[in-house]
């Protein structure tokens, strides 16, 4: 079963990736697309029939209108047609970053698709008690990409995010712009992307309601990033405690492996018990 194909959108492709047998398992990023997973894919592969993707617009997932923005709901749909596509009426899902709002997303419109969602660090800016300071940041982020390049904006988007970065070198402030905006995964993310991921409003309340169950999962090393109090933000309202996984945003890149086993777990332990994991 494993091996690449494209499903025809109504708006686009969309590239994704079989890995392994088993119950299907769809691992989902934003902006990531399915090279980052691949290890993670693999790791999980003798348990799982795994599938990674590139999300709209993003590598090989192609749109006929590339100024469309992607939105959290937008990708969630994707996620059913890929389904609808594979003859599979539910599956497991592994959000991350901006995957894991999609996922969200997947949970307050089809939660009749989902068994269990992980959702491991999700950007909910609004949740923060500086929403308002938050979202005024990231127009700034944004702007420094239209002013300065791509790698201006990242240094900014990652400082704000609580990652260390290195100093700009002395070459940084005489940088072509143009030349930093060559790659389109960069365009799309912070022209059509980054904005509606981060504004994304929870809905606590549909989620509750719905069938798929909602796990919070964070980093054992992300304790300074943005990010682990957004998740911490999101697993308070839930009602639950957060599943804590190797590694920080990353972790599946850094230990895929050590990922693969808490997310088996994860998932066994909620499906057995039909129930998120509570206090």
């Amino acid at each position: 079963m494993t091996g690449t194909r494209t499903l025809k959108t109504p708006d686009g492709v969309l590239y994704y990736e079989v890995h392994g047998e088993g119950p299907l398992l769809i691992l989902t990023g934003a902006p990531m697309g399915a090279d980052m997973f691949g290890p993670l894919a693999e790791a999980l592969a003798e348990t799982h029939t795994v599938v990674t993707h590139d999300p709209r617009g993003i590598g090989r997932s192609v749109l006929d209108d590339p100024d469309q923005d992607s939105t959290p709901e937008a990708r969630a749909d994707d996620l059913v047609a890929l389904l609808d596509h594979m003859g599979i009426a539910e599956a497991d899902f592994l959000g991350s970053s901006g995957g894991a709002v999609t996922t969200l997303a997947l949970a307050e419109h089809h939660p009749d698709r989902a068994r269990v969602i992980v959702a491991h660090e999700p950007p909910l800016l609004g949740l923060l008690p500086e929403a308002e300071e938050q979202f005024a940041v990231t127009e700034e982020i944004i702007a420094t990409y239209h002013r300065d390049g791509a790698g201006a904006a990242w240094r900014r988007f990652m400082a704000n995010a609580g990652f260390p970065t290195p100093e700009e070198d002395s070459e940084g402030s005489d940088a072509n712009p143009a030349e930093e905006e060559g790659d389109p995964n960069d365009h799309r993310f912070y022209v059509h992307e980054l904005r509606g991921t981060v504004h994304h409003r929870v809905d606590i309340e549909r989620i509750a309601a719905g069938s798929a169950r909602v796990v919070p999962a964070l980093g054992a090393t992300s304790g300074g990033l943005i990010t682990d109090r957004t998740t911490r933000a999101l697993a308070e309202l839930l009602g639950v405690v957060p599943v804590v996984f190797p590694g920080d945003h990353g972790g599946f890149v850094e230990d895929p492996n050590g990922f693969a086993g808490v997310l088996r777990e994860t998932l066994a332990s909620v499906t057995e018990s039909g129930r998120r994991p509570t206090p």
